[in-house]
């Protein structure tokens, strides 16, 4: 892949099911299979104008969609500007390694800055070890450790 010829943009109604392929190999990644409902409402969330919705990004290369990512303003009790949840990233298996993910983050980075966010955040799996070889190199790893709501 020529770095040139990397395009990231918004996703759009068209790509839905170059989307449907990504997010579904990022969910495999994670061995989460979420119901056709989640889906169908994640990609509409994606594609709304209402600024508490998701947003999401998708990579193509040479017309080829390579990579996405989702993520979330939202209100913090410890800033007046909003933050930025960096919420899904994921580059297809046959591109890793060419900068994608990287690109993706600035990508988000640069959306951030432009809605006046100054703060971006991401959770990783631990196993998740070459992306957190990345993640080492763009953000900065934090202490604070994660609970969940029993179910």
């Amino acid at each position: 892949m020529q770095d040139d010829s990397l395009i990231i943009r918004p996703i759009a109604a068209s790509d839905e099911a170059d989307w449907r392929r990504l997010w579904t190999g990022y969910l495999a990644y994670y061995k989460t299979d979420l119901p056709e409902n989640i889906y169908a409402s994640t990609f509409a969330r994606l594609l709304s104008d209402d600024s508490s919705e998701p947003r999401g990004l998708i990579a193509t290369s040479g017309g080829d969609a390579v990579g996405l990512v989702h993520y979330i303003f939202h209100r913090h009790c410890w800033r007046i500007e909003n933050t930025c949840y960096l919420q899904d990233l994921f580059a297809d298996p046959d591109v890793r390694g060419q900068g994608i993910g990287r690109k993706l983050i600035e990508a988000v980075y640069a959306a951030a800055d432009k809605a006046g966010c100054p703060s971006v955040y991401w959770l990783t799996q631990e196993f998740n070890y070459a992306g957190r070889m990345l993640y080492d190199q763009v953000g900065t790893k934090t202490p604070f450790i994660r609970y969940d709501r029993p179910r």
